[in-house]
């Protein structure tokens, strides 16, 4: 049904207001344009702000953080990264679906609009301008009609003047006479010419007012209509564009939930255990030595450590020089080739890891000169697409490089073979009980004993068994030496509490002030006395150091 035909009915002036009203909303029209416009630009923004965001934090290639990735924890955080990722690229895919779905098709539709609206009211406006044209026709008609009848009244009137004068001539009167028929003539003329344009702007009325202006504004009215229903599909994609990839988006969140869920902290407990466990037997009980019997006592062969020249370190009384097992120096020079700086279970998987690589290396360099060689056989079959000797220093360099790299694996495979050898049998729980390696010889523990620290606090091992029965030997002449104590460097403070209930420790009251014989090497713990008869280890967090700047080795305290 078609209302806006009645306006005319009202006004004159309806035409204007339509006119501004769909100059409206086709400004409205624009406006949501612009609005689905700026809508994709925060898309695009927000979408490249989460990829930046998660390839920030990506492990970075060949670095220590990738290695940490093995753990569960961490998969389940990259797994929230890739997912993140995706995550942006749904926004994307909103933005591209909103630019062409909506921006692209409504702002075509907006010119082939504004071209509409133009011809229509150019239509009105024409109609308008004719029908104007008519009642000026028809009120100059009219004007004529009046003004000859007008004049053939008064011509009328002047002939019967003349006829009714005796004193006027025949041939005057005949002459009145004439003017009056000419002039009657005249407004008969102008009345038909009247009553004809009359009747025919009369028709271009109606059909101006019943046709011509009910028409163009009907179209005008499907314009308008066709616009609204155009802005609220738009709605409606707008809508749909974000519901499509809700699904997605879902999924990348369920990515997320499913990845955490995935966090094994027991699996992630025993990834640390491979990873930092030393191979180190725990210690067996320590025996009894009986200073009652004749000098006929032995070190013990579970003893830790043992000193420099194969003395046993271990010394209760608080005058020991040498750090029991969960002390051990770490070597602060240069990593050794064979890593013997590390302890037994970290050298073999660093052995192990240097292994693997060279054979990697051994195979990349195989296929270089496989492929060099069909090179070569190709180049023999068909000599005009190469020169055959070109390639033989190539092939050299290669078969060379191969050498090289075997004699290097055979040389970490000694080392790695030696280790394993040392490392206790993992499947024999009675060996790992019992704190004995595979050897189980009195020489082998001796010389485990003497590995876990150099002199320079790095571990080595002893590869001369002479020195081994030497140091043996050696034990019992020195059992009863007095060690000199170490002079003290220094002075310290406890600040808190600390019971010293591990084996090498010494406990400290908060406030007392000890002897500082030892101080920290970077592992932790500080080496104090008491009394000149107790020493031990203490949290170097636990006490304040005042060295003595004086003191021989003390370092400048600030």
């Amino acid at each position: 049904m078609y209302l806006w035909g009645r306006l005319w009915s009202v006004s004159w002036d309806q035409f204007d207001n339509l006119e501004k009203h769909t100059q409206w909303g086709i400004d409205i029209l624009e406006k949501y344009i612009k609005f689905v416009k700026e809508r994709t630009e925060i898309e695009l923004s927000y979408a490249k702000q989460l990829r930046n965001l998660s390839k920030k934090y990506q492990p970075k290639k060949n670095s220590k953080e990738e290695e940490e990735y093995k753990y569960t924890a961490c998969k389940a955080f990259l797994s929230t990264l890739n997912e993140m990722n995706d995550y942006a690229g749904q926004h994307e895919v909103i933005s591209e679906n909103m630019t062409s779905q909506i921006t692209v098709d409504l702002m075509r539709y907006v010119q082939e609009l504004k071209q509409e609206r133009k011809s229509n009211f150019h239509d009105g406006r024409k109609a308008q301008q004719h029908i104007e044209t008519c009642w000026k026709q028809l009120e100059s008609s009219k004007r004529r009609f009046e003004r000859d009848c007008k004049e053939a009244d008064r011509a009328q009137q002047y002939f019967e003047k003349m006829d009714a004068d005796i004193n006027v001539t025949k041939a005057d009167v005949e002459k009145a006479r004439q003017q009056a028929q000419l002039r009657h003539q005249m407004a008969e003329d102008s009345k038909a010419d009247y009553s004809s344009i009359l009747q025919r702007f009369n028709q271009e009325q109606w059909e101006y007012y019943h046709t011509h202006i009910p028409n163009i504004f009907q179209k005008i009215q499907e314009m308008e209509e066709r616009r609204i229903v155009r802005i609220g599909e738009s709605m409606k994609t707008y809508a749909e564009v974000d519901r499509q990839v809700i699904p997605i988006i879902g999924k990348c969140l369920d990515g997320i939930v499913k990845a955490a869920e995935s966090i094994d902290q027991k699996n992630d407990s025993q990834l640390v255990v491979e990873a930092y466990k030393s191979g180190f037997e725990p210690p067996g009980d320590i025996e009894f030595e009986d200073y009652t019997q004749p000098m006929k006592r032995t070190v013990s062969e579970n003893s830790l450590s043992s000193s420099k020249e194969g003395k046993p370190e271990l010394k209760f009384g608080g005058k020991s020089r040498g750090k029991l097992w969960p002390f051990i120096k770490k070597n602060k020079g240069a990593t050794p080739e064979d890593f013997s700086n590390l302890p037994p279970e970290q050298r073999r998987k660093k052995l192990q890891q240097k292994v693997d690589e060279l054979n990697k290396e051994i195979q990349k360099e195989t296929d270089q000169r496989d492929a060099i060689t069909k090179m070569k056989d190709v180049y023999l079959k068909n000599p005009q697409m190469g020169d055959p000797a070109s390639l033989d220093h190539k092939l050299a360099e290669a078969t060379q490089n191969i050498e090289k790299l075997r004699l290097e694996t055979q040389k970490f495979e000694a080392w790695l073979a030696e280790v394993e050898g040392r490392l206790p049998a993992r499947s024999d729980q009675a060996r790992r009980q019992s704190g004995m390696y595979d050897g189980q010889t009195h020489q082998t523990v001796t010389n485990c004993a003497q590995d876990r620290e150099s002199p320079d606090g790095s571990y080595t091992e002893e590869q001369s068994q002479e020195s081994e029965l030497k140091a043996l030997a050696t034990d019992f002449d020195d059992e009863f030496d007095e060690e000199e104590p170490l002079p003290a460097i220094g002075t310290c403070k406890a600040l808190y509490t600390f019971e010293g209930q591990n084996e090498g420790t010494i406990s400290v009251v908060e406030g007392e002030m000890l002897s500082v014989i030892e101080e920290d090497k970077g592992d932790g713990w500080t080496r104090i006395r008491r009394n000149e008869d107790e020493e031990g280890y203490v949290p170097t967090s636990y006490v304040e150091v005042y060295l003595d700047k004086n003191a021989k080795g003390a370092k400048t305290y600030i």
